[in-house]
This record gives structure tokens, sequence and C-alpha cells, in this order.
């Protein structure tokens, strides 16, 4: 089964630093390093390293970080055909601070991500009918975000929302057309207007996306684990305890193991274990696509926590 991702592409620019720095400080870091990274595309890259066959749609600038964005790309084994070269901008590009217990902070600058509208949505459309799964995310305009939810929709697919970056004009119309939505705790807090940290507030905040209309939510909040909620029922997904490096692209990693789990025909219980697997092996290597598991090193610790259940 294939998976068609539509979202963001960014080139990451990460300087290393001993701790965060605070409004107006400076702070020298130890270590710089680039990397391919953007939400959608760390989340399809996450999905081809696991063996299943994605495609990703989206825009990128007529520049030396286009021509880098893509080549990592396709050495990750992910159809770029749907990607559109624009000649009048550039290619976005994220700045991430990272501490030395793995926190971070991002600024983003759109670039071409922000042009992403009707050529984009033609390509996901030709792509919508080998696909079964679609990922979107919020790193692109939101009304071509609501356009391609309606496609996929219309084309019989199961549509996962990863609700990031959070906007304050999110459609309502958007919470109906979700399959299943992912947002970690601040992204929930913001869609619900209350804080979300911990087992309570996360039962408490999917109950008021079931009430606007998604069907499965999963609550991710890092070292305490997840939660999957959908109208009738909610369990907690363990954390599983490993040694954080750095935490950039978690998210995308396990929202890409968890797509992949059910593209391999997995049930949504099963492929939450995979989401865990693939978010908890990110945060142990730096980087964002550079940390995404390969499919040996994910299997054996799937296999691992299978055994210790």
């Amino acid at each position: 089964m294939s998976v068609v991702v539509f979202g963001s592409i960014n080139l990451d620019i990460v300087v290393e630093v001993p701790r965060l720095p605070i409004k107006g400080e400076t702070i020298v870091g130890n270590r710089f390093f680039s990397a391919a990274g953007g939400k959608a595309a760390n989340q399809a890259v996450a999905i081809a390293k696991l063996g299943v066959p994605v495609s990703l749609v989206g825009q990128i600038g007529e520049d030396s970080f286009g021509q880098t964005l893509i080549q990592s790309l396709q050495t990750a084994g992910v159809n770029t055909s749907g990607i559109t070269v624009n000649s009048s901008t550039y290619s976005g590009i994220a700045s991430i601070v990272v501490d030395e217990m793995g926190a971070n902070t991002i600024a983003c600058a759109a670039g071409a991500n922000n042009l992403v509208r009707e050529k984009e949505l033609e390509q996901f459309e030709l792509l919508l009918p080998q696909a079964k799964i679609a990922l979107l995310e919020l790193g692109i305009p939101i009304a071509t975000v609501l356009n391609a939810a309606r496609l996929a929709k219309a084309h019989d697919c199961f549509l996962i929302l990863d609700p990031a970056p959070v906007i304050s004009n999110f459609p309502e119309e958007l919470y109906g057309l979700v399959d299943l939505m992912t947002p970690n705790e601040i992204e929930a807090s913001q869609l619900v207007g209350f804080t979300v940290d911990g087992v309570t507030t996360a039962r408490q905040a999917a109950s008021f996306l079931h009430q606007m209309g998604v069907k499965n939510v999963v609550i991710t909040l890092g070292s305490q684990g997840a939660l999957y909620s959908n109208p009738t029922e909610n369990f907690w997904v363990k954390p599983i305890p490993v040694s954080v490096v750095d935490t950039v692209a978690a998210g995308d990693a396990f929202n890409g193991a968890l797509t992949a789990g059910l593209a391999s025909g997995k049930s949504l219980t099963e492929a939450l274990s995979w989401g865990a697997v693939g978010g908890a092996l990110a945060v142990t290597k730096s980087g964002a696509q550079a940390s995404l598991a390969t499919k040996d090193c994910f299997h054996q610790m799937l296999k691992q926590q299978l055994l210790s259940q």
C-alpha cells in the first residue's frame, strides 16, 4: 500500500549550544551543520526508510538548497515527481538551535512552501488513485491543506493530519475530514484552548477534538508517551526509554513510522507501536532526516518492544 505526503520541504540550519539562549542573549555554539528537513519531507523519508512506497508533494526554489533537498529525498527512496520547482522564490529554511539536553527552538522562513497552491494540488490528485493513505501537515497555506483534505476524501484515502504548526484560523471543516489527528502536547493545547500536559488533560483534549469531528486522535507527550483516543475508547501508549541527543524531527519520525505501519497492513493499535519506536530512535541521533531509523534498526527495536510486553 502506498502513501502520499503533502507539505513543507526545508533545509535545516542547525547550531548546537550548551543551553538555549534567552531573549537578547548570544550563546556560542559547539557545532554547526545543515541537513535536509521540513515536516512533510521528514515524514516521507521516515516512511521510505521503512520500505513503504511514498510520494511527496510540495515546492522548492530554483537554488542550491533545492537541489540538495531533492537529492536527499531521492537517495532515501522518496518519489519526488510531485515536487515543483519555482524559479521566482527561494527554498524554505529552518534555523534550529539545539541544547545539550536535546531541547530545541526553531524559526522558519517558508519561502516556496508559502506558494504551494493549484499546481501542487494537481500533482497531489494525480498520485491519490495509487495511494490508500494521505498524510498532511500545516507548513503550507491552510487553504491548500483544506483542498488537499477534500481531494483525499474524494479518493477514499485514509487521511492523517499532523496539525503543526497550529494556526489561528484553523478551519472547522478540516476536523471532520480527518481520520487521524496527531498533535503533540503544545499543538493540542493551542487547538483546544487549555494546557495539555498529562493523561487527564490529554483525554479532555481528545474529547474536544472528537466533538469537532475528528475520528481518531493521538496526542504525543514526549517522554510521557502518547494517548490514543476514538469516540468510544482510549488508552495510553507507554514511552520507550532512550538516551536523548536531539528531539528535532521526533514527531515527524513518530508520524512517519505510524503511517508506515498502517500502510503495511497493521491495525491502528499496532501502528502506534511503530510510531513509538520511530520517535524513540529519532531522538538518539542529531539532525532531522539523518536521525530517522533504518528498516533493520527499526525492526530490531520493534521486536524487542514486543518481546518485553
